[in-house]
């Protein structure tokens, strides 16, 4: 007892010369790396998360935003892909993100759908909109060698063996899905009629269109405009009132005696609880964004539809298109779309199931075999104490910030590890801070804040 009261009783004397030389720096490093609260903002990077896949038409419009606020803002602003869940995780990690204004999400129409199928609580209601960017209508792609050439080759084919032909374009629910099984619906035929396929997102869904593991892809014209411009898909038709500025060739479903039509849209918004000045900075950054010639540029030379709203406009289309999806999601005709198979909790509850098993078993063999039990027990631990601290990290970071969270599971594991008191305590203050001096300050890379802004 004596000589674990000793280990305890540390003075800063008692620290070897180099390890108070090296938390005297980092100390200073620390003090340093929270002064910057008063700063203007912003004055750390900006994550912009984006709910859909790499190459997909919210991506290159998401990383086309972020070039230019970053331009505006003199700060870097990265683009995070957080995909899963039918677009649940992307947008469930924007609206639950500390409303500092350093984490954006490019929403999409999937945030008016998830909650109505009963994927999440979150809605339109968690974000603060900050501009509407484009809305662009739905077409159905085949492969260009593919047997159908119009939309009533597709139609009959999907009529007359349900259930055979491929379809994908996003996640199993998303809009795109949507659209397909609302045309398949207004033409008398089953919406589930055809296979959907659960990609994240339309760019590897026209991949695996090329590759023959779909037959069809419901997504934007822009989206497969390098395809279409390449001849390795063609476009039956598109879901809008009227023909695409830049895709004058191809028709409209209504053209082709099929009265169908829905698009989607994308714009930028931030967690609820933005501080109002913050709220004022980046609403006229990302209108001189969406009003700039570079966007326009681009928009139109990729094909989308730049459909400019400010904040209190796009907050009236969030609302609308919240009733509209409630009516079209909850109606007799679709409810089958949220009848999916594997839901985002598929994954978290097997692994709970697997726990409950392995510890069942342990407990069991404890009534058998006590030491090999022990020694079992011993060689999982270790591995259980590394998970622990992951899970700590992922619970914690966001709120205590990454300086103090790497310093509390630095320190508990080289603790845990048996690394003495006296040594564990100062090496973890040190590693922590000049990790966090390194990546967030020297190479700006967006590091959770915290607290203190640290």
């Amino acid at each position: 007892m004596r000589d674990r009261k000793n280990r305890l009783n540390l003075s800063f004397a008692a620290l070897p010369g180099l390890l108070r030389v090296a938390l005297i720096t980092s100390t200073v490093l620390l003090l340093v790396s929270g002064c910057g609260q008063e700063r203007r903002f912003p004055h750390q990077p900006i994550i912009i998360i984006c709910p859909w896949s790499a190459g997909g038409g919210t991506d290159r419009v998401s990383r086309q935003v972020a070039a230019q606020l970053e331009k505006n803002l003199g700060v870097p602003v990265n683009v995070i892909n957080a995909t899963g869940g039918s677009g649940v995780t992307g947008h469930t990690r924007g609206a639950r993100a500390r409303p500092d204004g350093y984490t954006l999400t490019m929403v999409t129409v999937e945030l008016n759908m998830l909650h109505w199928r009963g994927l999440t609580s979150v809605n339109y209601r968690d974000f603060e909109p900050l501009v509407l960017i484009n809305r662009d209508s739905a077409a159905l792609f085949v492969r260009s060698d593919s047997p159908f050439s119009s939309l009533d080759d597709l139609q009959s084919a999907i009529a007359a063996e349900p259930g055979k032909l491929k379809a994908s374009g996003t996640a199993f629910g998303g809009i795109w899905h949507v659209a397909l099984a609302g045309w398949l619906n207004s033409q008398g035929l089953d919406p589930m009629a055809a296979t959907w396929i659960s990609i994240n997102g339309a760019g590897p869904s026209l991949q695996e269109l090329n590759a023959s593991g779909v037959d069809v892809v419901c997504c934007s014209l822009p989206e497969a405009d390098a395809m279409l411009a390449g001849k390795q898909v063609r476009c039956l038709g598109v879901m809008a009132d009227e023909r695409v500025p830049g895709f004058g060739e191809v028709p409209t479903f209504r053209e082709q005696g099929h009265p169908w039509a829905i698009a989607g849209w994308r714009g930028m918004a931030a967690p609820n609880g933005l501080p109002a000045e913050r709220l004022q900075v980046l609403t006229s950054a990302l209108r001189d964004v969406a009003h700039s010639t570079e966007l326009a540029s681009f928009m139109s030379g990729a094909g989308f539809n730049l459909s400019i709203e400010e904040p209190a406009a796009f907050a009236e289309t969030l609302a609308h298109q919240d009733e509209i999806f409630r009516d079209v999601l909850t109606g007799p005709a679709l409810s089958s779309i949220n009848e999916e198979h594997f839901g985002p909790m598929i994954f978290p509850t097997a692994i709970a199931l697997l726990l409950l098993l392995t510890a069942g078993s342990v407990a069991w063999q404890s009534r058998r075999t006590p030491k090999q039990v022990n020694e079992m027990a011993a060689s999982i631990l270790p591995m259980a104490t590394v998970m622990g601290a992951a899970i700590f990290y992922l619970l914690s970071a966001e709120w205590l910030g990454f300086i103090l969270t790497a310093a509390m599971l630095v320190g508990g594991l080289l603790i845990f590890f048996r690394v003495r008191l006296r040594l564990a305590l100062p090496l973890a203050a040190i590693v922590s801070v000049c990790v966090y001096q390194i990546f967030a300050v020297g190479l700006r890379v967006p590091l959770p804040r915290g607290l203190f802004g640290w």
